[in-house]
């Protein structure tokens, strides 16, 4: 039971960083990122192949950051001039496109064969010891996150960003250039997706381009909503929510024997989709968003 507890936290953490990044982006810049899972999967085998070789850990997460940060700037200097919902069909399509590569490279990602054998983060340590080790760095890790977001909420760079999400056009009027500001903050949070992506190759110790699918980028999004969009513990309280749902709903087998297994994937998709939608009808500002607006 502890090991499966463990687990669950580890992958809700993951969960965190991912919301912690959309957070930024959307929540506190307006920016209607719907690729995410892009820079989680750029995270995830930069780190893993790179451990493959020969590299450290300790280094091989800091290339994951880099390389998925640096993923996303292309993306804002082309796409970041256009409006919110042409943006929005951009990083879906990079998302796409990441995941095809993947696919597609085998001489670098071995393909729809994935990538086994990749080293966890304790190697030396075996069963709860191990994932106890991995639940310590993470929770360290998404503390780090969690205070670097809200020092930049605060800070004037926090306030600028706010005022692009409320009012872009003003912004200009006063002189500064929003689109440099929405690439710095894109560039910030896919390097958050990236170390997501790193913690979860090395916990998972295998890794395949059908774990990078769209749904993921949706459970992120689900997770910012429930909690709160714009507010940081929103991220923190959100993405425990969604595991709540996610894993609640494996035991819906356990009322409905009838429905196969195969089939059951999909009744878990509709189950959770259905308490989005509750969400959004009866609690729209999340929970931990302003009790006195609706």
């Amino acid at each position: 039971m502890d090991a499966y507890l463990a687990a669950i936290a580890i992958i809700a953490l993951i969960y965190v960083l991912l919301s912690l990044g959309l957070t930024l982006q959307y929540g506190l810049t307006g920016l209607i990122n719907f690729g995410h899972v892009g820079f989680f999967a750029i995270g995830a085998y930069t780190s893993a192949l790179l451990a493959l070789k020969g590299v450290p850990l300790i280094l091989t997460f800091p290339a994951a950051a880099v390389l998925a940060g640096l993923s996303a700037w292309p993306i804002g200097l082309v796409s970041l001039r256009l409006r919110d919902d042409y943006f929005a069909i951009v990083t879906l399509g990079f998302s796409e496109v990441v995941r095809i590569v993947i696919t597609s490279e085998k001489w670098l990602t071995n393909g729809v064969q994935g990538v086994p054998g990749i080293p966890r983060l304790f190697e030396g340590l075996q069963g709860f010891a191990a994932q106890a080790a991995t639940l310590a760095v993470i929770l360290a890790v998404t503390i780090v996150a969690v205070w670097m977001i809200l020092r930049i909420a605060k800070s004037p760079f926090g306030r600028l960003i706010e005022a692009i999400r409320d009012n872009e056009e003003a912004v200009k009027a006063l002189g500064k250039d929003p689109a440099s500001f929405k690439i710095q903050v894109l560039i910030v949070g896919a390097a958050i997706a990236g170390v997501a992506g790193a913690f979860y190759a090395h916990y998972i110790t295998y890794i395949v381009p059908d774990q990078f699918i769209p749904l993921v980028t949706f459970y992120v999004w689900m997770a910012v909503i429930m909690g709160g969009v714009g507010r940081v513990s929103g991220a923190v309280v959100g993405a425990a929510i969604l595991m709540v749902f996610l894993e609640g709903s494996r035991f819906l087998r356990d009322i409905v024997p009838w429905i196969s297994e195969v089939d059951m994937a999909s009744v878990r998709i509709g189950v959770v989709g259905l308490l989005l939608i509750l969400f959004v009808m009866f609690r729209p500002q999340g929970l931990m968003g302003d009790y006195t607006k609706r």
